[in-house]
């Protein structure tokens, strides 16, 4: 495998989701079966994933029954012999449908007549903040589709934007915990952001929230983004405020992080040491506008091919977190660029090496999709220039547009996975020979 560097690039990125799978790490985290009932409830791309491992390790015949919201597409085959116990429906993402509301409402309205003697069991990853969508007063879902269209072309970080929907939202930022009070609500959780805090993961919605209704306005201002009169007032009178740490509803709550960013890259670095590679982990909370991080990432791969950085080549340099990409203005008549962050980071790479020998990297989303196209990311080499040159592919043309999935489509660099069926974050692994 150490001899062809996508199958290397490509193992790794493998290892680095098996390590953030569900199953292989709810087990040590599930609280033992209440005096009352236990009622699951979830939103996130990894939601199916996870209802089905607390299926398969649910001591029987304890009762369990609940409902999880997922991504249209991303739940998985059920295993022959495991029953359904968990309803699982998928919705829209990363733009919020009716299905979603839909999910939202059925959500909240399980958690009424809950004892003290129950338990809620939370299904929480990346994902949720469009999964479990139910807008404030005053703002509709056409309203809620349009500012999540915003802030996901603005540029915004996810601790920005997820600011911003707690406060328009009436699930999330503490408010479904805060329903399912007097419960015990125990919430596993999938980190897809960086610093793995637990109150920005899909938006925290068993979790308490220090942000204000004042940071939402801040926001919202600084990104030049439009909200309803009606809603605006209430943020500026304070009357949108997310329960905060100390609220009183929230105090039988409790949150554990199943899965990280770090593990999965620390998994992807001792597999590569495994091959006889020296392995480095940068970080796994890189965050930045997508192509800038690409360029980053390209002088220090230039760096260490010339024997001039504290890496020692041959090696594989490591890193997560979650990059931006703000959309550029389309020229009229110019047609639309399909992308995500990864197939951005992978072009801004590529400009900076610029035929650099001896690099290849790889960049995707564990999720299985960057972005809305059917790629999880894209990989470069040090022909990849000049093959695109022979195919009359501008990369220039193409990063003007945000069009990462017309750029390498053609030149068979894509990575396709399919759904992975769970979510953290970006992956990103420079192979220097």
């Amino acid at each position: 495998m150490t001899g062809d560097p996508r199958a290397l690039l490509r193992h790794l990125y493998d290892v680095a989701v098996q390590r953030a799978l569900p199953l292989h790490n709810t087990a040590a985290h599930l609280p033992p079966p209440p005096k009352g009932r236990t009622l699951v409830l979830g939103a996130g791309k990894a939601g199916g994933a996870m209802a089905q491992a607390v299926e398969a390790l649910w001591p029987q015949p304890a009762p369990l029954s609940g409902l999880v919201v997922t991504r249209y597409g991303h739940v998985p085959p059920r295993p022959v012999g495991l029953a359904q116990r968990i309803e699982v429906v998928e919705a829209a993402h990363p733009v919020p449908d009716a299905a979603g509301l839909d999910a939202a409402q059925r959500i909240l309205a399980l958690t009424q007549g809950l004892t003290e003697d129950d338990l809620v069991l939370c299904l929480i990853s990346g994902g949720g903040s469009a999964l479990l969508t139910l807008p404030c007063e005053g703002l509709t879902l056409a309203d809620k589709q349009q500012i999540n269209r915003q802030l996901l072309e603005s540029g915004a970080h996810i601790g920005e934007m997820n600011t911003v929907r707690k406060h328009l939202s009436r699930i999330k930022g503490g408010r479904l915990a805060a329903a399912c009070a007097p419960a015990r609500v125990v919430t596993l959780t999938i980190s897809d952001v960086p610093g793995d805090d637990v109150s920005v993961i899909a938006s925290g919605p068993t979790v308490a929230d220090a942000t204000t209704c004042a940071d939402a306005l801040d926001i919202l201002r600084r990104y030049g983004i439009e909200v309803p009169a009606a809603v605006k007032q209430q943020l500026e009178a304070g009357t949108l405020e997310t329960p905060n740490p100390g609220d009183p509803r929230l105090a039988r709550c409790e949150t554990h992080l199943i899965a990280t960013p770090q593990q999965s890259l620390d998994a992807a670095a001792e597999a590569a040491r495994a091959l006889g590679l020296r392995a480095y982990v940068l970080s796994d909370e890189i965050e930045g506008e997508s192509r800038e991080v690409g360029k980053v990432h390209a002088a220090l791969a230039r760096y260490t091919a010339l024997g001039r950085s504290c890496f020692e080549a041959p090696c594989v340099i490591l890193s997560g977190g979650e990059t931006t990409v703000t959309v550029r203005p389309r020229v009229e008549g110019q047609a639309k660029g399909r992308g995500g962050r990864a197939g951005e980071f992978c072009m801004g790479l590529a400009q900076a090496l610029g035929g650099q020998g001896g690099v290849w990297a790889l960049a995707a989303d564990t999720d299985g999709i960057d972005g809305v196209e059917d790629n999880a990311g894209a990989l470069v080499a040090p022909d990849t220039l000049a093959r695109a040159a022979a195919r009359g592919l501008t990369l220039a043309d193409h990063l003007a547009r945000n069009d990462a999935y017309g750029f390498f489509a053609p030149l068979g660099d894509l990575v396709i996975t399919g759904p992975t069926h769970t979510n953290v974050n970006d992956f990103r692994a420079l192979l220097i020979r």
